[in-house]
């Protein structure tokens, strides 16, 4: 039977966390025990506390020495994500001790990353020391990532959740969408541009069922056309650029902001369409009453000013 959480928790050590990321490096007990400056049968005598904390063997004993087996190899990637954990914890008590925050663990949509690549440029410029962790995703996702204490706060849109009232959320700004392309795209040149114009081109978009995706299926329906098929799905801006990079008769309906810096930098073109439809609003979300570091604190400030200009 698999011990209960409470068992495990009471149980556990971090030096025996430190053994399992040293055995899964070295292969050997031999290797892991000079790592941690460990007697061989001390070494031993740790890890068959370990096995009878989590209630199964960890690793097959070979004549090469070690392999961990599925749940070994399981045990030991959490292993190196609490140590990361934990070591992120030793920076942001630093930094709080500092007066700076330390390290603030931010999502964000694909839409909004030139907003809050602004922000953190500007929080950056006051508190050179913070570190700050940006993670891009979907609403859902990064919501998620928020429900387990592993984001700070997130730009994203709570209406995508079952749950929204689990979550305090600040209004951003309002998206603009844009459909941009290759420089060299057959319509670029073009002064106007059609939905019709386009329906027979492949398109670069989310996943179905998220916002922006539905926003142009629904541009589509109303305009009397079929829906674009053999689609390409992404939640990446750095993946999208690299397909219409690539192929020069791809379209992409991203926020007009993405577009702005693809444009301005030269990488894509933004195609002269006029969209009917308008897309959610970006909302800053935390976890409702979660207490927010310093840094936290003044990067969402920094994030709310830029949303109003």
């Amino acid at each position: 039977m698999t011990p209960t959480l409470n068992s495990i928790m009471s149980r556990l050590h971090v030096k025996q966390l430190r053994l399992l990321i040293a055995l899964g490096e070295h292969g050997s007990l031999l290797g892991a025990a000079k790592q941690l400056a460990l007697t061989q049968p001390g070494a031993s005598k740790a890890l068959h506390e370990i096995e009878t904390t989590f209630g199964t063997p960890l690793f097959v004993r070979t004549n090469r020495g070690l392999a961990p087996n599925p749940v070994g190899h399981c045990v030991i990637r959490y292993a190196r994500l609490i140590h990361t954990d934990l070591a992120h914890l030793r920076e942001e008590i630093v930094g709080i001790m500092r007066g700076y925050g330390g390290r603030v663990s931010v999502g964000v949509i694909m839409g909004a990353v030139p907003l809050l690549t602004d922000a953190i440029t500007s929080v950056s410029a006051e508190q050179p020391e913070m570190s700050v962790e940006i993670v891009e995703d979907t609403s859902a996702a990064l919501l998620s990532q928020i429900d387990a204490g592993r984001l700070d706060l997130a730009i994203c849109r709570t209406s995508v959740s079952q749950t929204p009232y689990l979550y305090d959320s600040v209004f951003v700004q309002h998206e603009t969408l844009a459909v941009i392309s290759n420089t060299a795209h057959p319509l670029a040149r073009r002064r106007r541009v059609s939905l019709k114009d386009l329906a027979d081109y492949r398109w670069v978009v989310y996943r179905a069922n998220m916002p922006m995706r539905l926003l142009l299926e629904r541009e589509f329906q109303d305009a009397g056309l079929r829906f674009p098929t053999h689609l390409l799905e992404t939640t990446s801006a750095f993946a999208t650029l690299s397909l219409l990079q690539k192929n020069v008769s791809l379209v992409a309906l991203v926020s007009i902001d993405v577009a702005r810096f693809c444009t301005g930098h030269g990488v894509a073109c933004t195609l002269p369409l006029q969209l009917s439809s308008k897309s959610e609003p970006y909302e800053l979300v935390t976890r409702r009453d979660a207490p927010l570091s310093p840094g936290a604190r003044m990067l969402m400030d920094a994030i709310v000013e830029r949303g109003r200009k």
